[in-house]
């Protein structure tokens, strides 16, 4: 092993190389450009970022296919060390900074594609991080704990369904591509692993306040044991001081069940409820 794991860092390094490779291969350029222009064999590389090479064993691989303009972001000095070192070809394509707080527009100003093995540790927070980025990310593939990986792909209805659960839903189709034992990596972590992959939907916008409809989802699921009449009565009373009309408005239907059982288009439609409420 040439990179010490930092547990501070969340670092498991990937060794399968069969598993890499279909990590690799799981990576789908759009087949609309930049731009819209239609992809064609002389299309220009697509613009994409590996959320912590480590040693390499997914750079290896996106470095063969010509159908990827490939840059990189580890904050390991070690590791970045260790990629310049056995990947010159990633001299000025790799940053040292925290994905978390890197400028990505100044990297990448349009459209870019995201991969790699996230630390399992800060995994949500880039997620979060996509969210913000979702009109310029086309798709994503990456390797997560696998109980991670089945609460953001999970359906509404399981009790594994939650907040990201919905965030991530209501702009990607999310799949569930495969698992990974822990004998795969260096050192091998106490848990399973899994690789997803989200594509961008359709959806150019939720047709409501989104930071209401974040602050629904979030207040729900904070409570999730009790009914939504229970949990989101505050946001009702901050709306309207009058009780009545309070408990007229949370006399619906809706109001009896528990977050986990509405899918993204209830929650939208939940906080147009709240938009209009007066």
């Amino acid at each position: 092993m040439d990179v010490t794991p930092k547990k501070a860092l969340g670092q498991h390094f990937l060794t399968d190389l069969s598993a890499a490779r279909r990590i690799v291969d799981a990576l789908v350029v759009p087949p609309e450009g930049r731009e819209g222009e239609a992809a064609s064999s002389a299309a220009k590389p697509f613009p994409t970022l590996e959320i912590g090479p480590g040693m390499g064993v997914l750079t290896q691989y996106l470095l063969q296919r010509k159908d990827l303009d490939l840059k990189a972001v580890e904050l390991d000095p070690e590791a970045a060390s260790y990629i310049l070192s056995h990947f010159p070809r990633m001299k000025g394509r790799l940053d040292g900074e925290d994905f978390l707080k890197m400028d990505l527009k100044a990297w990448f100003p349009k459209e870019y594609l995201i991969i790699g093995n996230f630390p399992y540790n800060i995994s949500s927070q880039i997620f979060f991080r996509v969210l913000d980025e979702r009109d310029r990310v086309p798709e994503v593939v990456c390797m997560i704990q696998k109980e991670v990986a089945e609460r953001l792909a999970e359906k509404p209805g399981s009790k594994t369904y939650g907040i990201l659960s919905v965030f991530l839903q209501a702009w990607y189709d999310i799949e569930y591509l495969f698992t990974v034992p822990p004998g795969a990596f260096a050192p091998p972590p106490k848990v399973l692993s899994a690789v997803i992959r989200l594509r961008r939907n359709t959806r150019k916008e939720l047709g409501v306040d989104e930071a209401l409809f974040r602050r629904i989802v979030k207040t729900s699921f904070g409570m999730r044991r009790k009914t939504l009449r229970n949990s989101l009565k505050i946001i009702a009373l901050e709306k309207v001081s009058d009780p009545d009309k309070v408990s007229a408005f949370l006399s619906a239907p809706v109001f009896d069940l528990r977050p986990e059982r509405l899918g993204v288009e209830d929650f939208i439609r939940l906080t147009g409820d709240f938009a209009s409420l007066s």
